[in-house]
């Protein structure tokens, strides 16, 4: 179902429940663009199993060798520049 934006704003509860009974509500620009998309959380929830999370593409790089660790840890700790406050 497509919704005009400001029918969208003014009946949110209602595009809610549609979405949850019906499926994704497509809310749509006065010009008729496509802009977002309400979906229910199964629905969502459905569209990110089984993918990595920001969290997880972070923890699954490359393992650090022991020389670059060890560059990491002798880099100068000190601020690159004085900050007056």
């Amino acid at each position: 179902m497509e919704w005009q934006l400001q029918d969208a704003k003014n009946q949110f509860s209602k595009v809610v429940q549609k979405a949850r009974q019906e499926g994704p509500q497509v809310v749509v620009t006065v010009r008729g663009e496509r802009t977002a998309v309400v979906l229910s959380a199964r629905d969502y929830d459905a569209l990110r199993a089984g993918r990595p999370t920001l969290v997880d593409d972070l923890l699954g790089g490359p393992a650090w060798d022991d020389e670059f660790a060890d560059a990491v840890e002798a880099r100068n700790k000190s601020p690159s520049r004085d900050v007056a406050f």
